[in-house]
């Protein structure tokens, strides 16, 4: 059994403006943002750069080549690409390639596009699995059935052509050119990946979705809350909305990156091959974007409508609160009146003094115990309906 290549790879929105960004840090150690000087040069020189180049052909695309062997492609629709050949096992070379994306080429990046908008705390420290390929040339039955044993990895399908064979694995994916132009495998892996990670975001943001729904709709499912958890909760629906905004721009921008995806391919002879696996692809993830796109409408107009109802529930807590402070206002104002008609002229005594003083306790006192009885209190919560029937 030959290896020929092993890739791995990820994809987040990107354009050509981003890229130009990513070149000039790589060759300049420079960034156009305020960022510090000192970290990108340390960040540069830890890619261990041999060779670097900007190209143009489908894409506009960066190549970098490191002093590890390894190779490195930054398209400008965000799609990076990483493949060395092999050198020892194959475990070993997938966990270089794996830590130089991790811990070298990742943070580099994340660092010079770390200003502007911030990454909700939901999509935070999210662990990818990279879908490892791995090209073999004339592999027989038996070596694949060793290398999914050797990973663990249960085969979920297989497709046999003329040209090539794709065996597929949880996180593994075995191409064995039979005589498939390695070029053209290459071609297929790139969009792959696109593919997998694409659909890998669009589930990331369902269960987004799930998340705050269920968020929201515990609390409205107990049918009462308390005073004093109304604000708490109150500010934590605010919150999902910054999350929301942010989401909502990401799946509007997504569907552009599909489109001219599936124009290339469909353009692209040498990946005719590869047509009956690629086809349909591009028009899946489409249907499943907009599937996603309504129901991140219904989720934003869900959070809005909780936002609304808890704050006519702060509203009615707060009135309770005033209407307290009233009550206890209005005794303190009633015993001085019956103070002064009781006496001639005040005068200032010790006594006088310790009258004033248990009096004042006497009213902090009401007033905490007002406060903790209208904090205490339970309100209605009027929608449970909807947050049990609409999921």
């Amino acid at each position: 059994m030959t290896i020929q290549k092993i890739y791995i790879g990820g994809w987040f929105q990107r354009t050509t403006l981003h890229l130009s960004e990513i070149y000039d840090f790589l060759r300049d150690e420079e960034s156009p943002l305020d960022l510090d000087k000192e970290k990108l040069k340390t960040l540069q020189k830890a890619l261990g750069i041999r060779s670097l180049e900007m190209n143009i052909e489908d894409f506009e695309y960066i190549k970098i080549l490191d002093k590890q062997g390894i190779e490195v492609t930054i398209y400008e629709d965000g799609l990076i690409v990483l493949n060395k050949d092999p050198e020892s096992k194959l475990e070993k070379d997938i966990k270089t390639l794996t830590s130089y994306y991790e811990e070298k080429l990742s943070p580099a990046i994340s660092y010079i596009f770390s200003l502007g908008a911030p990454v909700p705390k939901e999509l935070a420290n999210i662990k990818t699995i990279y879908p490892y390929f791995v090209v073999l040339e004339k592999a027989t039955k038996d070596d694949i059935e060793e290398l999914l044993n050797r990973f663990h990895q249960k085969k979920y399908f297989e497709i046999k052509t003329d040209t090539f064979e794709i065996y597929r694995g949880d996180v593994l994916y075995i191409i064995n050119s039979l005589s498939e132009p390695f070029s053209n495998i290459g071609q297929f892996i790139n969009e792959q990946i696109f593919i997998r990670e694409f659909k890998g975001q669009v589930h990331r943001y369902l269960n987004l979705h799930r998340l705050i729904w269920e968020k929201i709709a515990e609390v409205k499912e107990r049918g009462e809350i308390q005073g004093k958890d109304i604000g708490t909760f109150k500010n934590e629906i605010e919150s999902y909305n910054k999350t929301i905004d942010f989401i909502e721009a990401r799946i509007n921008q997504m569907g552009t990156y599909i489109h001219t995806r599936e124009t290339i391919f469909k353009n692209k002879t040498s990946l005719v091959s590869f047509a009956n696996i690629l086809r349909f692809r591009y028009e899946s993830l489409s249907d499943t974007l907009e599937y996603i796109k309504d129901l991140w409408t219904m989720t934003k107009n869900y959070v809005s409508s909780a936002v609304k109802l808890f704050e006519s529930l702060q509203a009615q807590s707060t009135n309770n609160s005033i209407q307290s402070l009233t009550v206890v206002t209005s005794m303190g104002v009633g015993a001085s009146i019956i103070g002064l008609f009781s006496q001639k002229l005040p005068t200032f005594t010790t006594f006088g003094m310790l009258y004033f003083l248990a009096l004042a306790c006497v009213g902090y006192t009401t007033n905490r115990v007002m406060k903790s009885i209208a904090m205490k209190k339970m309100y209605k919560i009027k929608d449970v309906e909807i947050a049990k029937n609409i999921k």
